[in-house]
């Protein structure tokens, strides 16, 4: 089950492999279970890394956000060493939505494409996760919208998160619940292909060396497989950036920014570096939260006494 490893990569959170094998129908809600548990701890233990990398991404005119460390500090000055955890409550709280909808859609595709009975390639696995991230994020934009807010957020701004969904709703209505869309859409296409050609590329080099990739190790199955989603969040970063600067309030970015007008901002202000400001902390969240989501995901097996067959 080499694939089956990475589960959260800081920015993507992946179904399980093992919940698609025929023979784990019957404990299917352990392997959920598991996956959700994994990528709720491992979120949680990389949200001092995704706060910096938020403001970042928002502020990065800002000099005391120019630099992960500088940022850090800024940040705790500012309200603390637990506001460093600030929005990861909604960020946990996605992952069951956004868990259920993928699964489902991943299913669906898989037995529409392939049929139920054939275990999906990598590829195949590229293009229905592909649709099911398409699809999970159009039901759970306005979650992210509330998350980039409460993340941003600075003490004493909202209550909560009802308080926050209000004062939006409020302000702006609905409509900026579904702020950062279209980057957010567009950025599947670069991150699929890309992640795609890495993974074939290291597939072709692990052949020439001799190798049979039928069953690489689970070593070189999880980094293979790390670098391939590392290099696709990579191509897709700058929109992902542009979402993030779309989703913030207001005084950031004017009342009601287009994605071109942001672009065109950050080209204007920063020159091309400006697009991938905040990528130091989202590297350095890639191995932690990958290596955490792996460790809760096998111990939350093990504790649930789940039995992995082996085709």
């Amino acid at each position: 089950p080499g694939l089956h490893c990475v589960l959260d990569t800081g920015e993507q959170l992946m179904v399980p492999g093992d919940v698609l094998e025929e023979e784990n129908k019957g404990t299917l809600w352990k392997f959920l279970l598991s996956g959700a548990m994994a990528g709720a701890v491992s979120r949680t233990g990389t949200a001092p890394l995704d706060r910096a990398r938020v403001y970042m991404q928002v502020y990065s005119s800002k000099s005391n956000f120019r630099h992960l460390l500088s940022g850090l500090r800024s940040l705790v000055q500012e309200g603390g060493i637990r506001s460093l955890w600030r929005g990861n409550g909604i960020n946990v709280l996605k992952i069951a939505p956004e868990y259920a909808i993928k699964f489902s859609v991943f299913e669906q595709s898989r037995n529409f494409f392939y049929g139920v009975h054939t275990s999906p390639s990598f590829q195949e696995r590229v293009v229905a996760g592909s649709l099911a991230v398409a699809i999970s994020q159009t039901l759970i934009n306005p979650m992210e919208v509330l998350k980039t807010r409460l993340t941003l957020r600075f003490t004493g701004q909202y209550k909560g998160l009802l308080d926050c969904a209000r004062q939006i709703l409020e302000r702006d209505g609905t409509r900026a619940l579904y702020r950062g869309y279209l980057p957010n859409m567009l950025g599947i296409i670069p991150y699929a292909c890309t992640d795609l050609a890495v993974y074939e590329l290291l597939r072709c080099l692990w052949q020439k060396s001799g190798r049979d990739m039928k069953d690489p190790s689970g070593l070189v199955s999880l980094s293979s497989v790390t670098l391939s989603t590392t290099c696709g969040q990579m191509a897709s970063y700058p929109l992902t950036l542009v979402r993030t600067r779309m989703q913030a309030q207001d005084t950031v970015e004017g009342s009601n920014p287009t994605m071109l007008g942001v672009f065109k901002r950050i080209l204007n202000q920063q020159g091309w570096p400006g697009l991938y400001r905040g990528m130091t902390p989202t590297l350095l969240k890639v191995l932690p939260a990958g290596g955490i989501s792996y460790l809760v995901y096998e111990a939350m097996k093990k504790t649930l006494g789940v039995q992995v067959l082996s085709r």
